[in-house]
């Protein structure tokens, strides 16, 4: 089984950009395809966005598109989301999510259903303030 750490959480500026790292260990990485989600408070977990195993594949939800990447490099065993122009809506607890099978699914329902998903890390929290 696969264990997922976040890191790279912290306090910034609207407008300002971050990257959040997702790493893991105890599988192999590249089997895995790979999901970020956030959390406001008092808010449902909401799906960011997702990456296959090769990092070839990748989708971003609507409300950050444009602003918010995947990445992955999986010699590092680490996937990566790239956040840039952010807003105080993006205050969230941002968690990385991985399920086995590297192949994106092709129900954007399925894509964004946290039950899809069994491996979670413990998430890092990210604020933006204006």
């Amino acid at each position: 089984q696969v264990q997922v750490v976040e890191s790279g959480g912290g306090l910034v500026q609207a407008g300002d950009s971050l990257r959040l790292s997702c790493t893991a260990s105890g599988s192999t990485f590249s089997n895995y395809r790979t999901a970020w989600f956030r959390q406001a408070p008092g808010k449902e977990r909401e799906f960011v966005a997702i990456i296959s195993g090769s990092g070839r594949s990748s989708f971003t939800a609507g409300s950050v598109k444009g602003r918010f990447t995947a990445s992955r490099d999986n010699a590092k065993n680490s996937v990566y989301l790239t956040m840039n122009s952010l807003e105080p809506e993006d205050t969230a607890v941002y968690y990385c999510a991985a399920e086995l099978g590297p192949i994106l699914p092709a129900s954007a329902r399925n894509r964004a259903n946290p039950n899809q998903y069994h491996f979670w890390g413990q998430g890092t929290q990210v604020t933006v303030s204006s």
